[in-house]
């Protein structure tokens, strides 16, 4: 496929001998300064027809849900909501509801969180004393490794250019991936269908390592989708990987590099590894319609009573967010808690 003459230009200059390792490819795509996807100073989220995708960020009770639901998980805790501050990882800056000065989830909705903010793509991961960390899509968004099982084994794919086109390929000599970086059920499956694919999220499972070993006591909150590593070894022979643009999946993942979105499932196992190692209690994961079901269920029936006979925004947030054909059941979440930083 063909891409634009900038991002070619900036694949020449990195890529050794013209190829590079899928996940490589992906930070330039997404991350790269000033080509980017998620540098690029556009709405991203929503559903206009110049944004790609939809998310629970779109809907005006996500973040009343959120904050209701975390205020319970620390009154569990024996903790006040007003001693903690509300910290949101890779909020976006163009997003809805219509961003007011800090943004992010809570904009506009009232909490008990002692303060809020948020830290954006490029800001210092800065975390200290008691806080709520929450994200949402944003381990899913983090690069990741594609492998294919040829001829009894696992090879790595990677990214060419030939001629003026991006073309997938398989990188040459052993496994180049050192899984063993990973604790736990890391390692690729034994045996596979020939051409079955694999997409490894191994960069989403850092990112959580590294929020972890900030010196922060308090509640992990991670919106996202994802599966066990289970699922994932036995139950997605095609990978997980997909690209959105203008509110269309695709398989093309190297069509239009720092126009669309790519991502994969995170594998969940990993993500409670990581944050187990360093000191925390990982609840099970549960579906997003469970969870709020669960920690918000007061201010579920607060919203249906003072809703009740008419058909309102709000309503239709609700369903949006928890119906199993909606969000309910595509996303899931995370929790966990930590008494203190160490």
């Amino acid at each position: 496929m063909g891409s634009s003459s900038p991002f070619l230009d900036l694949f020449r200059a990195r890529a050794a001998g013209g190829v590079m390792s899928f996940a490589r490819f992906m930070q330039l795509a997404l991350y790269d300064p000033e080509l980017g996807y998620y540098r690029q100073p556009r709405r991203r989220i929503g559903r206009m027809p110049n944004t790609d995708f939809f998310t629970a960020v779109d809907s005006p009770m996500f973040g009343e849900l959120v904050a209701a639901a975390a205020a319970a998980l620390l009154a569990g805790h024996g903790a006040e909501p007003q001693e903690f501050t509300f910290v949101e990882m890779g909020a976006e800056p163009f997003g809805s509801p219509p961003d007011t000065p800090g943004g992010g989830v809570l904009a506009g909705v009232k909490h008990r969180f002692g303060s809020a903010r948020t830290i954006r793509l490029g800001d210092p991961l800065d975390l200290q004393g008691k806080c709520v960390v929450f994200s949402n899509e944003l381990f899913d968004a983090q690069p990741f490794h594609r492998f294919v099982f040829r001829a009894g084994a696992w090879r790595e794919l990677g990214v060419a250019l030939r001629g003026e086109t991006l073309v997938e390929v398989e990188l040459p000599g052993p496994n180049p991936l050192a899984l063993s970086s990973i604790e736990g059920p890391a390692q690729l499956p034994p045996g596979a269908p020939e051409g079955c694919r694999f997409d490894v999220p191994l960069a989403a499972a850092a990112l959580a390592g590294q929020i972890a070993a900030q010196p922060w006591q308090g509640l992990f909150l991670a919106c996202d989708y994802g599966k066990s590593w289970r699922e994932l070894a036995g139950e997605t022979p095609a990978g997980t990987a997909r690209a959105y643009f203008r509110h269309t999946q695709t398989n093309d993942l190297l069509a239009r590099p720092g126009e669309q979105d790519i991502t994969c499932h995170i594998c969940w196992d990993w993500l409670a590894d990581a944050l187990a190692r360093h000191g925390f209690a990982v609840a099970p994961v549960e579906s997003q319609e469970a969870f709020f079901v669960r920690h918000a269920a007061d201010h579920l029936a607060a919203t249906a009573a003072a809703e009740a006979g008419r058909f309102s925004a709000k309503k239709l947030s609700l369903l949006q967010l928890l119906h199993p054909a909606h969000l309910g059941q595509k996303f899931q979440v995370l929790s966990a808690w930590r008494d203190d930083g160490t």
